[in-house]
């Protein structure tokens, strides 16, 4: 039960991230979405890391 707690929040952190991302690419704010994507791929190496 602990570990679908886990996902859920994983989860909506994602959705959360991945709708920043889709903002900054229709704002055709290209810096700004490189950047939350560089963000995202490091939140995920370190939980994967952890």
């Amino acid at each position: 039960m602990e570990d679908m707690k886990e996902f859920i929040a994983y989860s909506r952190k994602l959705l959360r991230s991945l709708q920043r991302i889709k903002k900054a690419l229709d704002d055709n704010d290209i810096d700004k979405a490189k950047e939350l994507v560089n963000e995202l791929i490091e939140d995920t190496q370190k939980d994967i890391e952890a």
